[in-house]
């Protein structure tokens, strides 16, 4: 696989980017292929730096609710589809009690006619989200941005109710594929009308905003891109949420023995790499389950296994410079922020057919 790389867009670039989405619509230029798409335009930028921004304020109270309400929502959606997931948490919360908090929830989308990242990003910047940094896989033909929280004051829960999670959104570079599976693409995104508008209602629902596909065409993307044929048949659904390990009160804190307490219990982790993906500087650590799959009912009437969500986990430990703290003074802004693309190119393939068929160790 080649080696990802990484470009950042520092906050002001990132805000005025953002804002395109508001602007007036622009002629896109032609590709190669003579199909016409959006401007993406994410600046690119140094390197970031893995020490936590301040947090916005938090939104108004009744703002709060409601913001949480729908991360609620698309969370039960995707736990209706995502069995593994579900018992994991069930499993972690007999095993270390009510300590669970999400670390980030990530989402994937179609770079092309408006409905890549910005979808779905200005729901969360509305409710005090900020954008950060900008990932780039060359590979696999994908960008992300991931947008920090704004302050969690008076919640001291845990789960949706507890410390926000950070948001990633990922988009597909529709126009550096083949014709035809941009054709394809075009094909469903041109039945959605302005469903791009609606993706956060969409993926409360778990309703895809295009027609439903025909299985050769979910076949044809699948040749070339999983992670299109994923989106093609998920949509705007929750991709996966990640477990803050260090947030945790027991042993399995330490991400090691997570994995192996999640092994123990019969899930299938993913192996691309390594069952855990390290950040360079060693402060970033990872690790996911295999996708669920399921049967889903193609619009020519095949019904075959597609590939759902996967759940994720993290441990982020303390920056150098707070190293010498006690385990109880250190603060999640003591720890190191952001990602990582070689960590995240390989979570990634949990969705992918070659850890979906993979046999368990």
């Amino acid at each position: 696989m080649a080696q990802a790389t990484l470009a950042a867009a520092r906050f002001p670039a990132a805000v005025a980017l953002l804002r395109t989405r508001r602007s007036p619509a622009i002629a896109a230029p032609l590709c190669q292929s003579g199909l016409r798409h959006c401007r993406r335009g994410f600046a690119m930028a140094a390197a970031p730096a893995p020490v936590p921004a301040p947090a916005s304020d938090p939104p108004p109270k009744g703002a709060d609710l409601f913001f949480r309400s729908v991360l609620s929502k698309m969370q039960k959606v995707y736990l209706s589809r995502n069995p593994t997931a579900e018992k994991i948490l069930g499993l972690v919360h007999s095993y270390d009690g009510d300590n669970i908090c999400f670390d980030h929830f990530a989402f994937r989308t179609f770079g092309v006619d408006g409905y890549g990242i910005n979808s779905l990003a200005e729901f969360f910047t509305d409710f005090g989200y900020e954008p950060r940094e900008e990932l780039r896989f060359p590979a696999k033909k994908l960008r992300a941005l991931w947008f920090s929280p704004p302050k969690s004051d008076g919640y001291t829960g845990t789960g949706i109710y507890g410390p926000l999670p950070r948001i990633f959104i990922s988009e597909l570079l529709v126009d550096e594929l083949s014709a035809p599976s941009q054709e394809i693409i075009c094909k469903y995104i041109k039945t959605s009308a302005k469903g791009n508008k609606y993706a956060v209602l969409a993926s409360t629902s778990g309703e895809l905003t295009w027609d439903k596909p025909i299985y050769s065409d979910f076949q044809a993307l699948s040749r070339e891109s999983e992670y299109a044929a994923w989106t093609l048949v998920n949509g705007y659904a929750l991709n996966h949420a990640t477990v803050s390990t260090h947030r945790l009160e027991s042993d399995i804190r330490s991400i090691s023995k997570f994995n192996k307490f999640a092994e123990d219990n019969g899930f299938k982790l993913n192996t691309e790499g390594g069952i855990l993906k390290v950040s360079p500087d060693g402060l970033l650590q990872q690790s996911s389950t295999v996708a669920d799959s399921a049967l889903f009912s193609f619009a020519d009437g095949i019904t075959e296994s597609i590939p759902r969500s996967y759940i994720e986990f993290a441990e982020r430990l303390p920056l150098p410079q707070f190293k010498d703290l006690q385990d109880k003074e250190v603060k999640e802004h003591h720890r190191r922020d952001g990602f990582e693309v070689g960590n995240a190119d390989k979570i990634f393939e949990s969705t992918s057919r070659d850890q979906l068929t993979r046999r368990s160790a």
